[in-house]
């Protein structure tokens, strides 16, 4: 159905012509801005094949397609102005009716059917926090201090998103700061267990008596991974809490670190439940050989509960922070 729909625009631009007898750019149909207002970047790429001049049209505001794109966040048509290189720098140049340049236009808040499509307001932050630096670097520099109604674009940015700023700072420490207790009870909990050595110790010599058991140095290999990770997790968080919450840290640094974190706590978590389970073949295989594989299977249960509740989260940061360079390319 897509693939004949493209062939029909594509039949049609060839029979129509709308483009000849056009005689202003506010005579131009709509139909172009509303294209590029919901992000239908292939209805556009056919047109523009077909009619190069279509770049330069402008609607009532004097504003262009790649305008339109970046003040309702539709990087797909975005993207083709780095395919019209030639006359890229000309295009950027214009300016609404209102003095306000395309960075002004990235300075706005983005429409909540945009924004939303990326969870919680810190990641909506980053993600507005990359739309404006992007155009900034392909605009002229002086547009960088341009002003309209007295404000910069930066200074516009700070005030259309000051409300999505501290949703952000509020979503990252409440985040940040339940997942430094878990990992607090973690650390309290490997720490005690690192000493409270399974099957005891020689009162000869004072080394533990299954020592030369490889459940037991399971164990201990496991309760050591668990205790530095969920210790880093706590360094990690606690640095999330005492940060400054500017907006560039919203960019790369805080959700980087709170990837980090949720990491190095689910790492904490499943070296604390199979050093756990190892400690059980460890005093109950000789004896009992069904009951430790009964423990391993419901140990499994909170690693499985975690991955479950936090996974989604996780993908969700990871590719805002790290995938999002990959956001604005020529398709």
């Amino acid at each position: 159905m897509k693939t004949l729909a493209y062939q029909l625009v594509e039949r049609l631009s060839k029979e129509v012509q709308p483009f000849q007898d056009t005689q202003s750019s506010y005579d131009f149909p709509t139909v172009l801005f509303d294209a590029a207002k919901f992000g239908n970047a292939e209805f556009l790429n056919i047109l523009i094949s077909s009619y190069p001049d279509i770049i330069w049209i402008a609607d009532n505001q004097n504003r262009s397609l790649f305008h339109i794109a970046v003040l309702n966040r539709q990087e797909s048509v975005f993207n083709l102005i780095y395919e019209i290189a030639a006359v890229k720098e000309i295009i950027l140049t214009y300016v609404d009716d209102k003095n306000e340049n395309i960075l002004h236009l990235a300075g706005y808040l983005a429409p909540s059917s945009r924004l939303n499509i990326v969870s919680g307001a810190a990641l909506q932050m980053q993600r507005e926090l990359l739309w404006f630096k992007e155009v900034e670097k392909i605009v002229p520099p002086s547009y960088l201090n341009m002003k309209s109604s007295g404000l910069t674009p930066g200074d516009l940015f700070t005030k259309k998103h000051k409300n999505l700023r501290r949703e952000g700072e509020k979503w990252m420490k409440d985040t940040a700061n339940y997942c430094m207790i878990m990992a607090t009870l973690i650390t309290t909990v490997v720490f005690a267990a690192a000493f409270t050595v399974p099957g005891g110790s020689s009162q000869d010599t004072g080394t533990p008596i299954l020592l030369k058991s490889i459940w037991f140095r399971l164990f201990f290999i496991l309760d050591a991974i668990a205790l530095f990770s969920s210790s880093s997790s706590i360094l990690i968080f606690l640095s999330i809490l005492t940060s400054r919450f500017t907006e560039m840290d919203s960019l790369v640094s805080l959700p980087s670190k709170l990837v980090l974190g949720l990491t190095t706590l689910f790492i904490s978590i499943a070296g604390m439940v199979v050093a756990f389970s190892a400690t059980c073949f460890l005093v109950f295989k000789s004896e009992m050989t069904s009951l430790p594989i009964v423990i391993i299977a419901l140990a499994g249960v909170p690693i499985i509960l975690f991955v479950l509740l936090r996974y989604q989260l996780w993908v969700d940061i990871s590719r805002s922070t790290f995938l999002s360079r990959f956001l604005f390319r020529p398709r």
